[in-house]
């Protein structure tokens, strides 16, 4: 799990030869652009823009992903994204292929919170069971960006 500012984004290009792409749609991203799912680099790069309102932490799903590594970047307003190594995290559901998700009852063990803001992003690999969305006060409206990456 990474966590920094866009503007460090060059430091990060050279850990996979597609986080250039990720991080380029990034710097290029409109804000006008409608919530929805738009390819990048046929099916090696995708993004999810999505708006929503954070919400408290036990409303919030733990995920991982196999196949693809998550860019999670904010576009505006803030919340916390929780983070536990999938070793940690109990009650898995079954993988499924067609979303690249296993879902988690929670965590069985220590977890880390990580505050994220405009402008910053998450860098999630296959072993970071993570929770996004999560309110850091009261609910407020989120903008993400979600850039997916093919391992």
């Amino acid at each position: 799990m990474i966590v920094d500012s866009l503007a460090n984004a060059k430091l990060y290009r050279a850990l996979h030869p597609r986080l250039a792409a990720a991080f380029d749609y990034l710097v290029a991203f409109d804000a006008a652009t409608p919530d929805g799912r738009y390819p990048v680099d046929a099916d090696r790069v995708h993004v999810l823009v999505q708006s929503y309102a954070t919400k408290p932490a036990a409303e919030k799903k733990w995920e991982s992903h196999r196949r693809y590594l998550d860019v999670q970047y904010i576009v505006s307003g803030r919340e916390l994204m929780t983070v536990a190594p999938i070793g940690a995290l109990a009650g898995a559901t079954a993988y499924d292929e067609a979303k690249d998700v296993i879902n988690y009852g929670g965590a069985s063990g220590e977890a880390s919170t990580l505050y994220v803001e405009r402008g910053q992003f998450a860098i999630f690999l296959p072993h970071d069971g993570h929770r996004p969305g999560v309110a850091v006060d009261a609910g407020e409206d989120v903008r993400k960006v979600v850039v997916k990456v093919l391992l």
